[in-house]
């Protein structure tokens, strides 16, 4: 019987000589397995490969042994040595976090009228698996905060010190943004359709008039002191730290006093260790060519040492790699690590593959669910679809009825279930292939700081998660297969696991050509204000609109070409073999620029339904941006400022610093993976985008989806750190 299909009617079988137990039917082996031959399933099937894609062993059913990489092996001198590094990069934060809670405890001190050194604090007794908020900000409350004993409501130490300084910012009034369908011609170029709700007099407003914020009820007293809004007394201060229901039994204080005990020695070391220089560079401080081929250009900035990007291969990777990985990351660098797929089983990532490990049959320990909700990349809009339909057209293409390439895109699939429990097989390749598993290791990375939440606490989602979109080669302008614009509260790294190429006719390549023509068209009557009788739009030869420009070239990394290729950056790779997705990341510095640029440039992008974007509430949070290639070159040209940009290949994992914004475009249909984490080295600037993130509108997307626990998170995530690596 084939241990695959499980049937012994379908012909011929092949034994495995290695284990003497499997069998293989060649049917299975052709449509499952193509790329292994009869040889090579008779020398150990995969099974004994450990890359069996069959039902059973997809849903984990029986447990998955001897896999390689899926344990990281950490000696106890190892051990210490992160420790150090995670007390000394954290111990900054808890002396701010200490300073902040000793002024309210003065605060509070005076207006009871006893020394702070007696002050004792009403612990608020929050269970560990509940959320408290901010009512203002909606913020997480971490620890030190104001409650009112009759309605109820609590107020964070930031809004408490905005109450008194008579400048709350948090909070305010909701924004909402209104984007009218204008119909499915309308996003090709044509005349809007008048539906009747035009005809009958209804405003056409694509975004709300702005509400005014409301006046807040909470009003700061002489002392300090912070009247309730409900009007029935002052709010009390209250804590949730210490809180044995999580395992804390010291405060702050005491952690930071006990953190410096410890790092007395070791600052001695820091500072008499030698300053190692990256390998990159040579004793002069020039690139270093011996070094090449761990290097990916991926900028032309001038009188910068940061255009290249660190870029070691997988299976190549020692344990000095892992202090070359560190010089970058501390200067807040994207890395790129080539071929990790191939330090794993080699497990099929094919769509059909996870789609049957996904589907599970009717049994009683797996759900089903066929149906899924995708993103409809040229109106932004959500639809429905069989999963078998979406993954049929991932790999032969989809087209609307104007003949345009329908892009879909599946974001953090499977829904409802984590990545584990939905395709338990495939988390575990996921957790093997990965590089540098010091920082992306989820149970025990030791400079992973998501570790180290306490076990029974409420733990924000790090991930994994699928991303799983069509693409197309050439910048269409409009539905392009991206992810626009963001930047990420945390640390993450994005493996592509899985790419697919459509292939396209002439005729339908030249459907597509005169669409674009249609679009920019439109985009010069509407965006840039132009006659609409203008009969010449420039497209460049691989695709993209230059709008009012009369160029006829392609912009990569702020460089341009027109028939040969680039003279620098990844000449193989543009524009010749465009495998996989494109990618866009911006300096951590360059932010300020490039969010005056979009200010400044909003009206000439579109948003849901193609309507022009009328608002901005922050220009890269609200992800409603994609720069093309047109816009980088005013970028650059307006500026001075460019991306890193490069291609990201079959097997790459790219680590994406937080506070770094990106973009990415999808060049073929791809599958990728990605996970959270947080590293030492950007806590820092994890805590500032918490600020950051605070300041937006309630209902802003962002705030829900990224701000609901990571401040708690982070303070969970430094005192049982601290609290954890004292003995050493």
């Amino acid at each position: 019987m084939c241990h695959q299909c499980q049937r012994n009617d379908n012909g011929r079988v092949i034994r495995c000589l290695k284990c003497k137990r499997k069998r293989y039917c060649i049917p299975c082996l052709t449509k499952w397995y193509p790329k292994m031959t009869e040889d090579d399933i008779a020398s150990a099937c995969p099974v004994c490969l450990g890359n069996c894609n069959c039902k059973s062993c997809l849903r984990l059913d029986a447990p998955v042994k001897d896999l390689k990489n899926l344990n990281l092996e950490v000696s106890e001198e190892e051990e210490v040595k992160h420790s150090k590094f995670l007390l000394r990069a954290l111990l900054p934060f808890l002396k701010q976090l200490d300073a902040e809670q000793m002024m309210e405890r003065e605060i509070e001190a005076r207006i009871r009228g006893v020394p702070a050194a007696d002050l004792q604090i009403e612990n608020a007794r929050c269970p560990a698996d509940e959320r408290m908020f901010c009512d203002n900000c909606r913020t997480s409350i971490s620890d030190y905060h104001r409650s009112c004993s009759n309605c109820s409501s609590d107020l964070c130490l930031v809004c408490c010190r905005e109450i008194r300084a008579g400048c709350l910012q948090g909070g305010g009034s909701d924004v909402v943004m209104e984007y009218i369908d204008r119909g499915f011609t309308y996003m090709h170029g044509e005349h809007e359709e008048i539906k009747d709700e035009l005809l009958a007099g209804s405003p056409k407003k694509t975004v709300s008039e702005d509400c005014t914020r409301p006046k807040s009820g909470w009003k700061a007293n002489e002392d300090g002191s912070i009247h309730c809004s409900c009007g029935s007394g002052n709010l009390q201060l209250k804590c949730l730290l210490p809180n044995m229901e999580v395992n804390f039994s010291v405060s702050v204080t005491e952690v930071v006093k006990n953190v410096e005990d410890v790092l007395k020695n070791y600052e001695t070391d820091a500072v008499n260790a030698p300053v190692e220089p990256c390998v990159c560079f040579s004793s002069n401080g020039d690139r270093d060519i011996c070094n090449a081929n761990e290097s990916l250009k991926a900028a032309c900035r001038e009188d910068s040492d940061d255009n290249y990007l660190f870029n070691p291969k997988a299976k190549e990777i020692t344990e000095d790699d892992l202090k070359h990985f560190q010089l970058h990351w501390k200067r807040a660098e994207p890395v790129i690590v080539s071929n990790v797929l191939e330090t794993a089983s080699g497990l099929s990532w094919e769509p059909m593959v996870m789609w049957r490990a996904f589907r599970q049959i009717k049994h009683e320990q797996h759900g089903k669910l066929l149906d899924v909700k995708a993103i409809e990349c040229l109106g932004c809009c959500e639809v429905e679809i069989n999963v078998h339909k979406f993954f049929t057209g991932y790999t032969e293409g989809r087209f609307d009825d104007k003949k345009w390439p329908q892009i879909l895109k599946l974001k953090d699939w499977p829904p409802y279930k984590t990545f584990g429990e939905s395709l338990p097989r495939h988390d575990v390749e996921f957790t093997c292939c990965l590089p540098f598993k010091e920082y992306t290791d989820r149970r025990s990375g030791p400079l992973n700081l998501a570790t180290r939440l306490p076990q029974n606490s409420l733990k924000p989602d790090m991930g994994p998660k699928t991303y799983i979109a069509y693409g197309f080669p050439k910048e269409l302008g409009r539905g392009d297969s991206v992810t626009k614009l963001h930047c990420d509260m945390s640390d993450a790294v994005n493996v592509l696991t899985h790419t697919a190429e459509v292939s396209y006719s002439d005729g339908q390549l030249a459907e597509i050509q005169n669409l674009k023509l249609v679009h920019a068209k439109q985009d010069q009557r509407e965006l840039f204000g132009y006659d609409q009788n203008v009969d010449r739009v420039d497209i460049n030869k691989n695709g993209g609109v230059s709008g009012k420009s009369t160029e006829n070239e392609e912009v990569i990394q702020g460089k341009t070409y027109e028939s040969g290729p680039l003279n620098c950056a990844n000449e193989m790779e543009w524009p010749d073999a465009l495998d996989g997705a494109a990618w866009d990341i911006f300096r951590r510095e360059d932010v300020p620029k490039l969010q005056e640029y979009l200010d400044k440039h909003f009206k000439e992008f579109r948003h849901i339904h193609c309507c022009p974007l009328q608002k901005v509430v922050h220009s890269i949070h609200d992800q409603t941006f994609y720069l093309t290639l047109e816009h980088k070159r005013k970028l650059k040209e307006e500026y001075g400022i460019e991306p890193w940009t490069f291609v990201q290949k079959l097997g790459d994992a790219v680590f994406i610093p937080a506070g770094c914004p990106h973009q990415v475009r999808n060049l073929k249909s791809c599958i990728k993976v990605a996970m959270d984490f947080v590293s030492p080295e950007n806590a820092g600037e994890c805590i500032r985008l918490t600020e950051e993130f605070r300041l937006l509108p309630p209902n802003h997307q962002a705030k829900e989806d990224k701000l609901e626990v990571f401040v708690i998170f982070y303070v969970y995530m430094m005192m049982k750190t601290a609290e954890t690596h004292l003995s050493i």
